[in-house]
């Protein structure tokens, strides 16, 4: 099966654990827990429906299914904000759900967006470098994206163990990754230029 199969199975399910998180711990009362049902789970339909209307080529390659429980289990420990919600009651300041909100929103225009441009672009110009709109001052910016949506989830959980997966991604999966493509882009001839005018990941910073 091609390994997207895996990620967004895992991704359309999450709303389906959150929502039975809530039932378990009995947090019917609990806004928090509602946004963040909210949050997360749209973030799973909405990976799904990007999957099939503007997919990206790194996940279709076929994989095994050992590879494919892997995956799971990799991504499951993004569940670990919902089960210390819910288990815990957390009820999170106002201020801190307006954070979380508008951290989650940022990132889904900068994930999605970038993505859909990266999609449209090598469509039409398969052969193409990419060094206009969203990625034109960020070679990443939709792993900065995903940054931000995942820091709002992260957040409402009021725990440092849920950052320190985000923290694990990025270090083990995610900059691993954008080396790897700065290496295969380099393959431009104006990649060097590009790099130099860009950063790797975060605006401004990295």
């Amino acid at each position: 099966m091609k390994q997207k199969f895996f990620i967004d199975s895992h991704k359309g399910v999450t709303a389906l654990v959150i929502l039975g998180m809530m039932a378990y711990f009995h947090q019917w009362q609990n806004p928090t827990a509602w946004v963040y049902l909210a949050l997360h789970g749209s973030y799973g339909f909405l990976w799904v429906l990007k999957s099939r209307i503007f997919p990206d080529r790194q996940w279709e390659s076929e994989r095994g299914l050992l590879y494919g429980l892997y995956i799971w289990a990799g991504l499951s420990l993004y569940w670990i904000a919902p089960f210390l919600l819910t288990s815990r009651g957390v009820q999170a300041p106002a201020w801190l759900l307006g954070l979380t909100v508008s951290l989650y929103t940022f990132g889904i225009f900068l994930h999605y967006t970038a993505d859909m441009q990266k999609y449209i672009e090598l469509k039409y110009h398969p052969d193409h470098l990419i060094t206009d709109g969203l990625l034109s001052h960020t070679r990443n910016i939709n792993y900065f994206g995903e940054l931000l949506i995942y820091l709002g989830f992260g957040l409402l959980a009021m725990h440092w163990l849920p950052l320190l997966v985000i923290a694990l991604f990025i270090i083990i999966i995610w900059v691993p990754n954008m080396l790897k493509k700065d290496k295969s882009l380099a393959r431009y001839p104006q990649f060097a230029e590009y790099k130099r005018k860009s950063k790797l990941f975060i605006p401004f910073l990295f």
